[in-house]
């Protein structure tokens, strides 16, 4: 049986954290819905990035973006006090477009199933 790394197992639990902390304290004040998609640690364990995804339009990506930096000190202090690490990682946003490409993969292929039907 393979061992996970200390580095997987400590992003999930971050991804956990800041979804559940970004819902109870900070998601009225977000100018759109986001979605957190994955943390990715170094395997030092001092650095963090933390995917996100806005369904939106370019505008809103970017109010988000801002919003995620005005609030990154508050969420790593917030998810450090459940952590049980020496060090709380730096945390870095970065946006994620998977479901976006994703909605629109299954758009063109609902497309390609009617075009198909009406032939």
């Amino acid at each position: 049986m393979r061992q996970f790394r200390r580095s997987t197992r400590l992003g999930e639990q971050m991804l956990r954290d800041i979804s559940n902390l970004f819902d109870l304290e900070l998601a009225e004040h977000s100018p759109a819905m986001v979605t957190f998609t994955r943390v990715r640690l170094t395997d030092d364990l001092r650095y963090a990035t933390v995917y996100y995804s806005v369904l939106g339009q370019d505008k809103e990506r970017h109010l988000v973006a801002v919003y995620l930096e005005r609030e990154k000190k508050r969420l790593r202090y917030m998810v450090g006090a459940n952590l049980r690490i020496r060090h709380i990682p730096e945390i870095t946003f970065k946006y994620d477009p998977s479901i976006e490409e994703g909605i629109r993969i299954e758009q063109l292929l609902n497309e390609i199933k009617r075009d198909t039907k009406e032939e």
